[in-house]
C-alpha cells in the first residue's frame, strides 16, 4: 500500500473528524500544469519513475492517481496524512484520485525491516477498514464534479483462487528482483528471515495497481519513499502484463533534525482519530515542533502561500520566542484533521492552560483532554489549597505551599490565591471534575474531584 476531519452532523463514526472541515475544495485550484512544481516546492516529491514523462502527463491531464492505506491499526497516523495531502493537491488540480483501503493487504502485512508482523484476524481487519474508510472521506471531495473514489482491494483479491493468482500474477514477477527490495533484503539477512506470506506482499500491491489500471485507467501511484519497492512492483507488473508505461511518485519520510521520524510521541504514533490521540494532544504536538522543522511542515501540511510561509519563516528566525510559525502550523493542521470547531476549542484550551484565558469557558471534553496528561491527584471538596498544592506535587511541603501563596505565586483556575487558608469549593472543580492548580508561570497540575 502507499502507507500501513464544525458540527453540522457531529462525529464521523466517532473517530475524530467533524464534517465542518469540508473536503478542501473551497480554495482556488492551481492549473493542472503547475501541480508537479507545487508538490516539489512543498517538499512532497522524493522519487519518480520518469520525472519529465510524469510532468508531461500531469500537464496534459487529467491523470488518475491512487494511494493505498493498510488497516493495520484502527486509525491512520501522522505519516499517512502526507499521502492524503498529496491526493488533495492532485484532486484540486483537476486529477482523478482513488483512495484504496487494503482489506486484503491488511490481512498480510507489509514486511517490516525488523520482524514479522502479528497478523490481524479477519474481524479485526474488517473493523479497521470501516474506521479508515470513514476517516479518509473528509479529506477529499467525494461529491463534486470530480469525485474521489474509495475502493477496497479485498473486492478483487477475495474471488481470485490461488492457482489464478500464481498463473496470472505470479508469472510476471522475478524472485531475483523481489529479494533486492530493501525490507526483504534486510529480513533475509536476519536470523528470523521472512515468511512467504510477507514476501508475497509486493505481488498483492502490484495486483492493486494492475486492477486499477485496467478498470479505472489509473496511471499514477503515490506513497512514502519507504514503499518505493512495492510501488515499482506495480509499475513493472503493468508493463509486463499490459505492455504499458505508468508512473510512480514517492514522498520523503519526514524527520526532525536528529533523524527521528515525525509523528512519534514517547514511542506512540500521533494518530488522526480523536479517540486515539486527542485533538488537544494533537495540537500541542505541532505547537512544540522545533524551529528548524516548522517551515518544512508548513509547506507540507498547510495551504499557505509561499509569501505567507516565507514571512513566518523570517519571523521564526528573528523572534523565535513568539512561536508564530508553530501556532500557524498547529492551528492549520488541527483544522485540517479535526475541523474548525475543535481546532478553536483546543486553541482556547491551550491559551487558558498557560494563563492567557478563562479556563471556565472550556467544554467538558476539551477540559479533560487538556488536563488529562497533567500531574495531579484526587482531592475532595473542602481540601485547603495548601494541601492540594502538596497533593498534586507542585510543592514539597505545606510550608512551601504557604510561601508560594503569600508570595503571589499560586493560583486556582488562573485566579491568584491570596489567602493561605482558602479551601477548594465545589465551584472550583470545573464541570464538577477538575481544578487547575498553578505554581509560578509554568508549573501546572490537576486537582481531580475524588
Amino acid at each position: 500500500m502507499g502507507t500501513s476531519a464544525g458540527d453540522r452532523a457531529g462525529w464521523v463514526s466517532g473517530i475524530g473528524r467533524h464534517e465542518d472541515a469540508g473536503p478542501g475544495t473551497e480554495e482556488t485550484t492551481a492549473p493542472v500544469s503547475d501541480i508537479f512544481d507545487e508538490l516539489q516546492w512543498r517538499g512532497l516529491v522524493a522519487q519518480t519513475t520518469d520525472e519529465s514523462a510524469l510532468r508531461q502527463a500531469l500537464a496534459d491531464g487529467p491523470v488518475t492517481v491512487y494511494c493505498g492505506f493498510d488497516p493495520t491499526a484502527p486509525s491512520l497516523h501522522f505519516g499517512n496524512l502526507v499521502q492524503l495531502v498529496v491526493l488533495r493537491h492532485l484532486q484540486r488540480a483537476g486529477h482523478r484520485v482513488i483512495c484504496l483501503v487494503g482489506g486484503s493487504t491488511g490481512l498480510i502485512g507489509d514486511p517490516r525491516p525488523t520482524s514479522e508482523r502479528v497478523l490481524k484476524t479477519k474481524e479485526q481487519t474488517a473493523h479497521n477498514v470501516g474506521r479508515i474508510r470513514d476517516l479518509v472521506r473528509p479529506f477529499l471531495d467525494f461529491e463534486g464534479d470530480n469525485p474521489a473514489l474509495l475502493v477496497d482491494n479485498l473486492d478483487w483479491t477475495a474471488p481470485m483462487s490461488a492457482i489464478d493468482f500464481l498463473r496470472d500474477i505470479g508469472t510476471h514477477f522475478r524472485v531475483n528482483q523481489m529479494i533486492r527490495k530493501d525490507a526483504v533484503a534486510t529480513r533475509l539477512a536476519s536470523e528470523q528471515g521472512i515468511s512467504y506470506t510477507e514476501f508475497s506482499y509486493q505481488l498483492l500491491q502490484g495486483l492493486d495497481y494492475l486492477e486499477l489500471f485496467r478498470v479505472h485507467g489509473c496511471t499514477l501511484q503515490t506513497g512514502g519513499s519507504d514503499q518505493w519497492g512495492n510501488i515499482t512492483a506495480g509499475v513493472d507488473l503493468i508493463h509486463r502484463a499490459e505492455g504499458a508505461s505508468v508512473h510512480a511518485l514517492s514522498t520523503p519520510l519526514l524527520e526532525d533534525s536528529s533523524g527521528t521520524k515525525f509523528g512519534k510521541s514517547e514511542g506512540n504514533a500521533v494518530w488522526l482519530s480523536a479517540d486515539m490521540t486527542s485533538p488537544y494532544a494533537f495540537y500541542q504536538y505541532f505547537l512544540n515542533i522545533e524551529d528548524s522543522s516548522v517551515v518544512r511542515l508548513l509547506k507540507v501540511f498547510t495551504d499557505r502561500s509561499r509569501d505567507d510561509i516565507d514571512a513566518l519563516g523570517r519571523l521564526s528566525e528573528e523572534k523565535p520566542f513568539l512561536r508564530d510559525a508553530q501556532k500557524a502550523l498547529a492551528t492549520d493542521i488541527t483544522t485540517l484533521v479535526h475541523g474548525t470547531t475543535l481546532a478553536a476549542a483546543v486553541q482556547t484550551a491551550s491559551d487558558a492552560l498557560f494563563g492567557k484565558g478563562d479556563v471556565s469557558v472550556l467544554d467538558p471534553a476539551t477540559l479533560l483532554d487538556a488536563t488529562g496528561e497533567l500531574p495531579g491527584a484526587q482531592v475532595v471538596v473542602g481540601t485547603s489549597v495548601v494541601d492540594a498544592l502538596v497533593a498534586v506535587g507542585l510543592v514539597d511541603s505545606r510550608n512551601a505551599a504557604r510561601r508560594a501563596i503569600t508570595e503571589g505565586g499560586a493560583s486556582v483556575n488562573n485566579v491568584r490565591v491570596t489567602d493561605p487558608e482558602q479551601l477548594l469549593a465545589l465551584t472550583d472543580f470545573l464541570h464538577g471534575r477538575v481544578a487547575l492548580l498553578r505554581r509560578g508561570r509554568k508549573n501546572l497540575a490537576a486537582a481531580r474531584l475524588g
